[in-house]
């Protein structure tokens, strides 16, 4: 589903990561491991398309990507269920209802479905937040820290989701620092700090696909 080959990432043009190569098949949950600035944030903004490579290349399909990072991307003074069918319509998402009643349903917001995003707490912003990834329908999912905010309860909660887009032959890279519980691969990104001095490869990344976040 997703293959990286020998991708280099900048951050405010200072070099972070360089000859990152792995690949995320159908059904697979990959989770980045590393440090505090270690460049994990820097390396999934720049698969999902945020930000440009310095080198190396990407192999997604078109329209492959759902993106979810720090922010939770709601409309303060739209519902639970208003945020959702928004989403939908911004994927252009088939049978809406149906996508938005599951994501309620899976992430435990059928209580909360007609209250205002404004009016929900940080833990229940994060879950509508996370339900956009049901709604938008992608195969792959890139998760930057998704469990911050989340009680254990939450967490769990999205750990279901996350195994159960697996069972359907979707994929997940994550970047957390808990364990989720998943059946899952790690890629530690320490040894792909660049070596000081050691000169940037010129910028040819290919990119496809689509983000929110």
């Amino acid at each position: 589903m997703l293959k990286v080959h020998d991708l280099s990432c900048h951050r405010g043009g200072i070099p972070v990561l360089a000859g990152v190569s792995f690949e995320v098949a159908p059904g697979a949950v990959l989770v980045l491991r590393g440090p505090n600035g270690i460049g994990k944030t820097t390396l999934l903004r720049t698969l999902a398309g945020l930000q440009p490579a310095a080198g190396g290349r990407i192999e997604i399909a078109p329209d492959s990507i759902a993106y979810a990072a720090h922010s939770d991307g709601l409309k303060a003074q739209l519902s639970v269920r208003e945020n959702l069918m928004f989403w939908a319509h911004v994927f252009d998402v088939r049978e809406a209802a149906r996508a938005v009643n599951r994501a309620i349903g899976d992430f435990n917001l059928a209580a909360l479905a007609d209250r205002r995003a404004h009016a929900l707490s940080a833990g229940q912003k994060r879950r509508l937040g996370l339900a956009r990834l049901l709604v938008a329908q992608r195969p792959l999912w890139i998760l930057d820290e998704p469990t911050v905010s989340l009680d254990r309860e939450s967490v769990a909660i999205f750990a279901g989701a996350v195994r159960r887009h697996c069972e359907e032959r979707g994929a997940a890279l994550i970047a957390t620092h808990i364990d989720l519980g998943l059946e899952a691969r790690s890629l530690d990104l320490s040894p792909f700090r660049p070596v000081p001095g050691q000169g940037a490869p010129a910028a040819d990344a290919a990119f496809l696909g689509e983000a929110f976040g």
